[in-house]
């Protein structure tokens, strides 16, 4: 086990390399300025490690007053039914708030031994059902003024897929844990809870998480200011969007009609926004039709998510988690949305 000293010296090295990274930019590159810098990297960061805290925090106040249970309880029955257990619940409920103190949550229950990987993984495939609703209202009054029935097709269509692809993890849950034995899981959740709240003194849950947050945040630290700050690097310099180009270009002769290219392309290269503006001009000067513009809009959505992995999701993920989990948590549950869009894709276009 890594002593403080050593996990300060890996947090110095990490700060070191990324400030010798943003000094380089400054000086040599006409993109980045002290005020793209604070605007684009350091707030964002800044907000980023906060909700990490918020979510390490929360955990340990949960675990700590035995309250796991009481923040369960909205999701309690789905959860009990996939056999996940009340602290991947917990994790769930949070969610809704903020998906970055979910995961945190997540770790720090796995960590302590509390859940299984194999809970962690699942339970943050599940999350992904919360996460549909965090950014639906900011979307929705933007996307249904621009598109009309076709965005709330899209949107229906996406929701049936995250709808789909949750129902499917539970009943994987169940039959999973059931095969392999609920004893086999770390601290069952059909044991008996810890003291209630008012048999545990102030000073205990202090020092608890003195004792345990500080090295967890460092750890998370480490990983996640040279991660972000490398994809802000390539993003303000125009890296991913050349990808986009690249790729929308490939794709633009092997798969899609050129009627919907630009609504991809623009999809693509910035924020959907833009993509689902396009659409809106095209179908009202009858180029598109509703059908042609929802299916546009879903490869938009499914084509996307290499580079929209990469510019948003991959430093959360390798900070909170470490590298290789936080690797294969995205990649493995990408990979099950983007299936899932597919499939509902394909029903549409067939049935419709």
């Amino acid at each position: 086990m890594r002593t403080p000293q050593a996990k300060y010296k890996q947090l110095g090295v990490s700060l070191s390399l990324s400030m010798l990274a943003i000094t380089a930019c400054l000086f040599a590159l006409d993109t980045i300025t002290p005020g793209v810098l604070a605007h684009r990297l350091i707030r964002p960061l800044i907000r980023l490690i906060g909700f990490i805290t918020v979510g390490l925090f929360a955990g340990q106040i949960i675990e700590a007053l035995g309250w796991t249970r009481q923040f369960a309880v909205l999701a309690r029955p789905f959860f009990r039914f996939s056999r996940l257990g009340n602290h991947c619940s917990a994790a769930f409920t949070t969610a809704f708030v903020s998906g970055a103190a979910a995961n945190a949550m997540l770790l720090d229950f796995y960590q302590e031994g509390k859940i299984s990987k194999s809970q962690v993984f699942l339970s943050n495939y599940v999350n992904q059902f919360p996460a549909f609703f965090l950014h639906l209202p900011t979307t929705m009054f933007i996307v249904l003024p621009l598109t009309g029935m076709a965005g709330a097709l899209y949107f229906i269509l996406t929701f049936l897929a995250t709808l789909f692809r949750t129902c499917l993890f539970l009943i994987f849950g169940r039959i999973y844990y059931d095969t392999i034995g609920a004893s086999a899981l770390p601290h069952f959740e059909g044991t008996k809870d810890i003291r209630p709240p008012s048999q545990i003194a102030f000073k205990e849950i202090i020092d608890r998480i003195k004792k345990r947050l500080l090295p967890r945040i460092i750890n998370i630290l480490v990983w996640v200011i040279p991660i972000y700050t490398a994809v802000f690097i390539f993003h303000i310099n125009g890296l991913f969007e050349s990808l986009n180009m690249a790729l929308s270009r490939y794709l633009s002769i092997h798969f899609m009609p050129v009627e919907s290219l630009s609504v991809v392309i623009l999809s693509f290269a910035a924020e959907f926004t833009s993509g689902f503006a396009a659409a809106g001009a095209l179908m009202d000067a009858g180029v598109l039709t509703t059908k042609q513009t929802v299916i546009a809009l879903l490869m938009g959505n499914v084509l996307a998510f290499p580079i929209r992995a990469l510019r948003h999701q991959l430093p959360r993920y390798m900070g909170i988690f470490n590298p290789k989990m936080g690797l294969q948590l995205l990649l493995s549950g990408q990979f099950f949305r983007i299936i899932s869009l597919i499939f509902v894709g394909l029903c549409y276009y067939w049935g419709a």
